[in-house]
C-alpha cells in the first residue's frame, strides 16, 4: 500500500512510517527541512518537504496515495480539509491523530475518579472546542466516502524510530535534570491513561487494514499518576524525592498548554473499540517498568 503520512519526521509519525515500511507499505512522508529527508530515508520513507499549510501539495499527495496518515498537528483544520477533499469518494483509509487532553480537566494535579469510554465523550472545554470539532469532521468524512478514524492517543513513552522526544515524560525529565529536583504539578495526584510507542504503531497498522468508516479509538494500554511517574523518574535519576510544584510556577516553566493540560490535568479513558474491533493486543511494558528500566537508554 501506498500511505501519505504528515509528521513523518516528528516521533509519532518517524515510529509509525518506520512500523509500516517494516510492514511492507510504500510511504512518503511530509517534513518541514529538506535536512529531514534524509533522515526519512535511513528508515526507508521518501520524504517530500512541505508544510501543513501547503494545500495542493496535500492533496496532491493523498491523492496519490492507497492512504493517508496525519500524524502531524491535531489543531490544522486546513490540512485535514485538504485530505478529505483529496479523499472523498475513494473509500480510501485515512487515520487522523488526536489526543486525550480533549477530556482534560485543568485540576493543577488533583486527582479524579471520572473516567471517560469511546462513545460517551463529555462536551469539550473551551480550550479544545477546536480541536474536537476537527475530530468529528474526520468522522463525519465517512459520509463523503472516505474510511477515516479518529486515533486519541493518551501519554505516549518509549523511544522511537528516529531520535526525537514525546510529548509529556521528555519535558519532566529536562526539567530535573536541568535543576536537580523532579517536579510534578501541584500534589501530583492527577492520573493519565498511558500507551507505549510500540503499542501505538501496531495500532495505527490494524487500523489502516480493518478499521470500519467513522469510528473513534481511545489508545492507551494502562495509566498512572503522575507522583508515580516522577517518583521513578527520581530514582532513575538517583535524585531526592520528586516534589511538588504550583501550577503557576510550573506554566512559567512549560507553558499554559502543558503545564495545564500536558501534565497537571486528569486524562484518565478506556478504549474498548481498538480491542474488540481490530483486535489490537497491547505488548509494551507499564509506564512505571519503562521509566525504571529503559528511559536512561538513549
Amino acid at each position: 500500500m501506498k500511505v501519505f503520512l504528515t509528521g513523518a519526521a516528528g516521533f509519532i509519525g518517524s515510529s509509525i512510517a518506520a512500523g509500516l515500511v517494516r510492514a511492507g507499505h510504500q510511504v512518503t512522508g511530509l517534513v518541514r527541512k529538506p535536512e529531514q529527508v534524509a533522515e526519512l530515508a535511513s528508515i526507508g520513507v521518501s520524504g517530500v518537504v512541505g508544510s501543513l499549510d501547503d494545500r495542493e501539495l496535500i492533496i496532491e499527495q493523498a491523492r496519490a496515495a492507497d492512504a493517508v496518515i496525519n500524524a502531524a498537528s491535531s489543531d490544522h483544520r486546513g490540512a485535514v480539509e485538504a485530505i478529505i477533499e483529496a479523499l472523498a469518494g475513494s473509500n480510501k483509509p485515512y487515520l487522523h491523530t488526536s489526543g486525550s487532553s480533549i477530556v482534560g480537566d485543568a485540576s493543577g494535579g488533583e486527582g479524579t475518579d471520572q473516567v471517560y469510554f469511546e462513545d460517551a465523550l463529555p462536551e469539550p472545554t473551551e480550550d479544545k472546542v477546536a480541536r474536537v470539532a476537527i475530530d468529528n469532521l474526520v468522522l463525519a468524512s465517512a459520509q463523503q466516502g472516505v474510511r477515516a478514524s479518529v486515533l486519541c492517543n493518551t501519554l505516549i513513552y518509549g523511544h522511537g524510530a528516529l531520535p526525537r522526544d514525546s510529548v509529556q515524560l521528555p519535558r519532566l525529565l529536562k526539567q530535573a535534570r536541568k535543576s536537580g529536583i523532579v517536579r510534578h504539578v501541584g500534589p501530583g495526584r492527577n492520573i493519565w491513561s498511558n500507551v507505549h510507542i510500540d503499542d501505538v504503531v501496531s495500532l495505527y497498522l490494524l487500523a489502516l487494514e480493518k478499521s470500519p468508516a467513522g469510528t473513534f479509538y481511545f489508545v492507551e494500554s494502562g495509566e498512572a499518576a503522575f507522583r508515580d511517574m516522577t517518583a521513578a523518574i527520581a530514582e532513575a535519576l538517583q535524585l531526592g524525592p520528586a516534589q511538588d510544584w504550583p501550577l503557576p510556577e510550573a506554566i512559567a516553566e512549560w507553558g499554559y498548554e502543558m503545564a495545564s493540560y500536558g501534565l497537571g490535568s486528569n486524562s484518565r479513558v478506556r478504549g474498548e473499540r481498538a480491542r474488540k474491533l481490530l483486535g489490537w493486543q497491547p505488548q509494551g511494558p507499564s509506564v512505571i517498568e519503562w521509566i525504571s528500566r529503559d528511559m536512561l537508554d538513549r
